[in-house]
């Protein structure tokens, strides 16, 4: 029996610019101007809720810990949501999204709300940059 190799799923390609790698994710920072937006995606095959991880669950939950942090302090943001939904995107990808009083759908859910506005080329390249340097990856 062959093992089968992990890939990022193609929707979430399409959706976003990749940051990085951490010790088990792919971070990913979703291309929504509106919503400060990073996703994380453990890098292991056939992958698609998180008890499929056994054991690297906890590595997955410090990962997120990591991010949330990175994220509120890039942000100032009012409020992190974090969820791991996967109804669209089977692949296990976890959403961590900053949430402000002020954005255009408080207190509402983000999900298929809007199409979303795309960031600017020199604001998404500053949004990854920093999103690196406060999560120790190099670029």
């Amino acid at each position: 029996m062959s093992e089968t190799r992990w890939s990022l799923h193609p929707q979430l390609a399409a959706d976003t610019v990749t940051v990085g790698d951490v010790a088990l994710s792919r971070v990913l920072a979703m291309n929504d101007a509106d919503f400060p937006w990073l996703i994380l995606v453990p890098r292991r095959a056939g992958v698609s809720d998180m008890i499929d991880l056994g054991v690297e669950q906890a590595t997955l939950m410090d990962e997120i810990a990591l991010a949330s942090r990175a994220l509120k302090e890039e942000t100032r943001c009012d409020k992190l949501n974090v969820a791991a939904i996967g109804n669209v995107v089977p692949q296990l990808h976890v959403h961590i999204i900053a949430r402000n009083r002020v954005d255009p759908l408080w207190p509402k859910p983000v999900w298929g709300a809007s199409a979303g506005r795309r960031y600017e080329d020199g604001e998404i390249t500053r949004f990854v940059a920093s999103m690196r340097r406060r999560l120790g990856i190099e670029s």
